[in-house]
């Protein structure tokens, strides 16, 4: 059996991933619970959003949670004017040609990053990035050593996904978001703009990518190919969660977080995702509606 002093540390790393990995599945979620598709251009998308937050630092010096206010209503803005001005049109209101065009609008966003950014990996350097915090362990053997953005992301994506679930919830919007995604129609008989509601969510998916970015890059990296990743692992989320429920999404995100932490502990850090698609290929086969979905 492991030492708690060291499963300790690698549980609060891997919670301290999956609340990220949980933003980033909710972005998800909440596009697949209006819509009911599933957009392939997320990870390219969280890959711009990277970007962007790497360039206002290299280019203006703008510490990346500064950027926030600045890059969460921009990825909200770009995912409203992709919606309505090219999903929806270039769509024709089937669900086949949407996959395709968000997996258009992935290639066409990963090549331009090449062709501008080349193949190169990037990363910022704050003066907190090698900071760490020390938290006692409540075994009472040593404490962890927990990096500071790793734990600023932590808070920070528990309380983006509180306020998410909050719009979602308790205001107009989020009522009209839920009625459409249960019943299109009936929503459209009762004056509610589906059009509208669709961009809206699509935005707001998009949001919680550029508030992810942020409490990514002090500790992270991009390139071309970041989103990838990302992406399958949000999949994972969604699928384990329940397609379409937001608490599964946090609760799948955290999690994974875990699973990935603890596998890397076992495995190594190479094998440390075999566990979240070992976790993936089981709920599948016996759970396929998810840990907090409803049966078809």
């Amino acid at each position: 059996m492991l030492d708690p002093g060291i499963l300790f540390p690698s549980v609060l790393n891997g919670l301290t991933t999956g609340a990220v990995y949980a933003l980033v599945a909710l972005g998800l979620t909440l596009i697949y619970g209006v819509l009911h598709i599933i957009n392939f251009a997320h990870g390219a998308l969280l890959m711009v959003a990277l970007y962007a937050v790497w360039w206002l630092k290299s280019a203006l010096g703008l510490d990346p949670y500064l950027a926030l206010p600045l890059l969460v209503p921009g990825m909200f803005a770009l995912g409203y004017a992709l919606q309505a001005g090219v999903i929806n049109r270039a769509s024709h209101g089937k669900d086949e040609n949407i996959l395709l065009v968000t997996l258009g609008i992935s290639i066409v966003l990963e090549n331009l990053a090449l062709m501008f950014f080349k193949s190169d990996t990037r990363t910022i350097d704050t003066a907190y990035t090698l900071t760490t915090v020390e938290i006692p362990s409540p075994f009472g053997a040593g404490a962890a050593f927990i990096a500071l953005p790793k734990l600023v992301a932590f808070a920070g994506a528990l309380v983006a996904s509180a306020l998410l679930l909050l719009v979602v919830g308790r205001t107009d919007l989020g009522r009209a978001i839920r009625a459409v995604a249960r019943e299109k129609q009936g929503a459209r008989l009762v004056g509610i703009d589906v059009e509208h509601v669709y961009a809206m969510s699509f935005g707001i998916g998009l949001a919680c990518l550029g508030a992810a970015a942020c409490f990514l890059l002090p500790a992270y990296y991009v390139n071309p190919q970041v989103g990838g990743g990302f992406v399958l692992v949000a999949f994972t989320i969604v699928v384990l969660g329940g397609m379409g429920s937001f608490a599964g999404a946090l609760a799948g995100g955290l999690l994974i977080g875990v699973v990935e932490s603890l596998g890397g502990l076992f495995l190594g850090e190479s094998l440390g995702q075999i566990g979240i698609f070992a976790i993936f290929i089981a709920v599948l086969l016996f759970r396929p509606q998810g840990l907090f979905g409803a049966r078809a």
